[in-house]
């Protein structure tokens, strides 16, 4: 399976979609990649990738993407929680789009509500680690 990459995501057409949000979100895995198998050095880490068909038009879809990487055996993390790529564009109550800051934790919400560190697992277990 391909995978799409973290950075293609920022640029899919950009998705309106009212904050806070995490209750509407559908988010589907579209695949993991591990860009380092890590050493005593150096942790494992690589990218995630989530889409979410339902949440824009029909020429638009939600994706979220972001790094990870494995603290100890079996305990993955977000490697920085301010840098989830998206190609959304998160809305606040007076209607105007929110800025990074602003929206980061919204984004960190919907991250959170998804089972990605099985997924992240699931890639590990896939290569051996």
């Amino acid at each position: 399976m391909a995978v799409t990459s973290a950075w293609a995501v920022f640029a899919w057409p950009a998705v309106l979609w009212q904050a806070p949000c995490a209750q509407e979100c559908h988010f589907r895995h579209l695949g993991t990649q591990v860009t380092s198998l890590g050493s005593r050095d150096e942790p494992c880490c690589g990218q995630t990738v989530w889409d979410d068909p339902q949440a824009g038009d029909a020429d638009a879809v939600a994706g979220l993407a972001w790094d990870w990487v494995e603290l100890g055996r079996g305990i993955v993390a977000m490697a920085d929680p301010m840098a989830v790529i998206t190609n959304l564009r998160l809305v606040g109550p007076g209607g105007s789009v929110l800025t990074p800051l602003e929206a980061a934790p919204h984004l960190n919400e919907l991250v959170h509500a998804l089972p990605w560190q099985d997924e992240v697992q699931r890639a590990l277990a896939r290569i051996g680690h």
